[in-house]
């Protein structure tokens, strides 16, 4: 493991493409984490159950949540960079079809995760990917 300081990857695995989907997992993962803790903290306060005591069944549900949650962001931002750097390799270039070969596997993966499992909740999940990696690629330069 390396430290923040020295920039680049936190992790080195020895190749770049398990040094970037590494690295992608574990900050997307710690991101899932702690919007699925706030969230859970918003529902509490909206709910009014701060002043009841918590029970061991409801920390079980938040972990699982969490774990949940944490899992999916790691997995969509480890699988998009994994792809987009192998599509950089393969095509030497990266432009917005990586993006968008990219952002439509990674939204077909994170929709096997979800509960429905529709053949158009996968084509939805496909085309936003898709379309907001487009869309990120395309105003990157703009920004």
């Amino acid at each position: 493991m390396r430290s923040f300081d020295k920039g680049g990857f936190f992790f080195d695995l020895g190749h770049p493409l398990l040094n970037r989907v590494a690295d992608s997992f574990v900050k997307a993962a710690g991101i899932g984490a702690v919007k699925a803790v706030a969230s859970e903290g918003c529902h509490r306060a909206l709910d009014g159950s701060w002043s009841r005591k918590t029970n061991k069944n409801s920390f079980e549900a938040m972990v699982k949540s969490t774990g949940k949650e944490s899992l999916q962001w790691g997995l969509a931002a480890g699988l998009y960079s994994g792809i987009t750097y192998g599509l950089q390799e393969v095509r030497g270039t990266h432009d917005w079809k990586n993006s968008a070969v990219a952002g439509a596997l990674t939204g077909m993966t994170v929709a096997f995760t979800c509960e429905d499992g529709s053949h158009e909740h996968l084509l939805q999940c496909a085309i936003t990917g898709a379309a907001i990696s487009t869309a990120a690629n395309l105003l990157k330069g703009i920004v």
